[in-house]
């Protein structure tokens, strides 16, 4: 029983759920055998990569799920700069594996989420202004489908598979393999990260704001709110609430020191954590932040059309609001190759948010968590007025209470196509531990 329960449990702390069955697979065969018995059994599956999901989406209650921690190796073809993934990988698998050849392809920002969970709602992390989302850079998959047959989709063979595995989340089966393809990066990068106090007002954000409006094909950045502590901060700042300009400059580090410069200069600094530094340094760095099992976490996020001045006050208000010191709130930007792929070209759909603004409720005693969720959704639905058409990134659902109306909203005029897929390889939705796109005849 102990280590049926340490299997379960996923990286939220909130999340306790007991599925009937676990199937700790070793290869696509072991899937396609988990497969074929919870459909023979009417079984429900979840599928747990990394199991980073902050709604729990990979464990499940009286379903099978499906481990796949077992299926993590990365084999890179540096020649024809590919990456042929496992899908229980973790993004620091492939960003290893990757930097040994000088490569790499636009994963998360902490490198213990798994490879196919934040892939298959799209993926946003810090190279996404030159190289765009994981999604983009997906060129091929093997994925078994709820019929128990080993499906291999790329341009060419089953392109409508792949289509709607670039943003269309878990619904369409277990994706066994991903191959992305990679690009020239690191070993070091330009990584900024000028830190100022809240209370000293929203100057430099909207500085910020302005200077990526000219550089955001080249910076991948985020303005992150947070609470000051511990020994890399100064003693006096301790308690207070902060943010931090955070980027990756995506190119030749030399170029980026001197181009982000500019964001150390903007006003009293807290402290300054800019640096050149290894890729696969920087691609770890939030991971001690959230600990996996440690905390309770919950989530929100909405894209939004523009940042305007009303939204950064806005967001300075509710990081100043924050009932737990562990929770962080952030103003992403988009643009750049992002912003460039067509809305039809992707499940993930319309491109043309200029931002993001999320919420990560993050604490530790039971007793708060009314407090805590409250104030993720709160902050939530008060930027609904900039919000760009209802949109949310399904990677951060809160707990999917928002359910059918939101992923509809999101998928926007996408959500069709998707339904017509999702009938052909999944009819009885036994892939619904999701963003559930369910089966509609």
């Amino acid at each position: 029983m102990a280590e049926f329960d340490e299997t379960r449990a996923v990286w939220n702390a909130m999340i306790d759920r007991k599925p009937a069955m676990i199937v700790r697979c070793r290869n696509a065969d072991d899937v396609v055998a988990a497969v074929n018995h919870a459909r023979n059994n009417d079984l429900p599956i979840s599928i747990r990569a990394g199991g980073h999901n902050v709604a729990g989406h990979a464990v499940c209650d009286e379903g099978l799920m499906i481990d796949l921690r077992l299926m993590r190796n990365v084999t890179v073809d540096a020649d024809n700069r590919t990456a042929s993934v496992e899908g229980g990988a973790l993004w620091r698998d492939v960003d290893e594996a990757s930097q040994a050849h000088g490569l790499a392809t636009p994963g998360g920002l902490i490198s213990d989420t798994g490879v196919a969970g934040l892939t298959l709602s799209g993926g946003i992390g810090w190279l996404r202004a030159k190289h765009g989302l994981s999604i983009d850079n997906l060129v091929a998959a093997d994925v078994v489908t709820a019929d128990g047959k080993l499906v291999h989709t790329n341009a060419k063979e089953n392109p409508e598979l792949l289509w709607a595995l670039k943003g269309g989340g878990g619904n369409f089966g277990v994706v066994v393999r991903f191959d992305f393809a990679l690009h020239p990066i690191g070993p070091e990068v330009m990584f900024a990260a000028p830190i100022y106090a809240v209370e000293d007002g929203p100057g430099p954000i909207r500085a910020w704001r302005d200077f990526l409006a000219k550089h955001g094909d080249l910076v991948g950045s985020l303005c992150e709110f947070s609470t000051a502590g511990g020994e890399d901060f100064p003693e006096e700042s301790w308690g207070k609430r902060v943010y931090t300009l955070a980027c990756v400059y995506n190119g030749d580090a030399a170029e980026g020191e001197a181009l982000l410069q500019p964001l150390s200069e903007l006003g009293n600094m807290v402290t300054d954590f800019s640096s050149r530094m290894n890729y696969c340094d920087v691609q770890q760095l939030f991971d001690t932040l959230m600990p996996a099992g440690e905390y309770r976490c919950y989530w929100k996020a909405r894209y939004l059309s523009e940042l305007s001045d009303e939204m950064i006050d806005l967001a300075m208000k509710n990081a100043s609001a924050a009932p737990s010191d562990n929770s962080i709130s952030s103003l992403w930007n988009f643009g750049g190759a992002t912003a460039a792929v067509a809305a039809e070209a992707t499940a993930f759909g319309d491109r043309s948010m200029g931002w993001m603004y999320s919420l990560d409720g993050v604490w530790s005693d039971p007793g708060d968590d009314a407090a805590n969720i409250g104030w993720s959704r709160q902050g939530w639905e008060s930027a609904e007025p900039y919000g760009h058409h209802g949109r949310a990134y399904l990677n951060f659902p809160g707990h999917g209470e928002d359910g059918d109306a939101l992923t509809r909203a999101t998928f926007g005029a996408n959500y069709q196509r998707l339904v017509k897929i999702k009938i052909k390889y999944d009819p009885e939705n036994r892939f619904r531990f999701n963003q559930n796109i369910q089966p509609e005849v």
